[in-house]
């Protein structure tokens, strides 16, 4: 059994981003990128849900 990878938020972040273009599918991004469809689907849906915050004006960064 292998060892699960932790990837850095701009590995996620460019992943995310691939798959809100729709250049590719989730599939094809999954074997680019050597990680499972379900979490594409996830990081893509957190970007999407947590893309306005980006916006808000007197909103402190969280740790």
């Amino acid at each position: 059994m292998s060892k699960r990878r932790n990837h850095d938020t701009g590995f996620k972040a460019r992943v995310a981003l691939e798959a809100v273009k729709g250049e590719r599918t989730v599939s094809e991004l999954a074997a680019k990128y050597g990680v499972h469809p379900k979490m594409i689907h996830h990081r893509k849906k957190a970007l999407q849900d947590g893309a306005p915050g980006i916006f808000e004006r007197g909103i402190k960064k969280t740790a």
